[in-house]
């Protein structure tokens, strides 16, 4: 999965959350189930793993974290770049742009094509 997408994904799930955290507050009492964007995420980019049977302890965490930690490192990644251009909108004490905008704009700027 590219890079881009990964980054339209998680604004995507970001903005999900965001709006549950809304509808929360109107209602506390609201059904804001997710759409499980996070799980197809997971499922699509962690690796399938198999381990041999007469591995050690040590030989499973090696290989789950070779397998695992480059799509874990991007996952993270994209979510703290965003998480960080949020922050900085909101440590300027801008108020003529919301959170919304703030990730509409990421996730504009790499429907683009853009890069980090």
């Amino acid at each position: 999965m590219e890079q881009r997408e990964i980054m339209q994904r998680g604004v995507g799930i970001l903005t999900e959350a965001l709006e549950m955290r809304r509808r929360l507050r109107a209602d506390p009492d609201a059904d804001v189930t997710g759409s499980g964007a996070i799980a197809r995420l997971l499922e699509e980019m962690l690796p399938r793993i198999r381990v041999p049977a007469e591995a050690s302890a040590r030989e499973v965490a090696d290989i789950v974290t070779e397998k695992l930690g480059p799509a874990i490192v991007q996952i993270t990644s994209t979510l703290a770049f965003a998480f960080v251009q949020l922050a900085e909108v909101h440590d300027e004490g801008r108020t003529d742009v919301s959170s919304a905008d703030v990730l509409r704009s990421i996730s504009l700027h790499y429907e683009k094509g853009g890069e980090g």
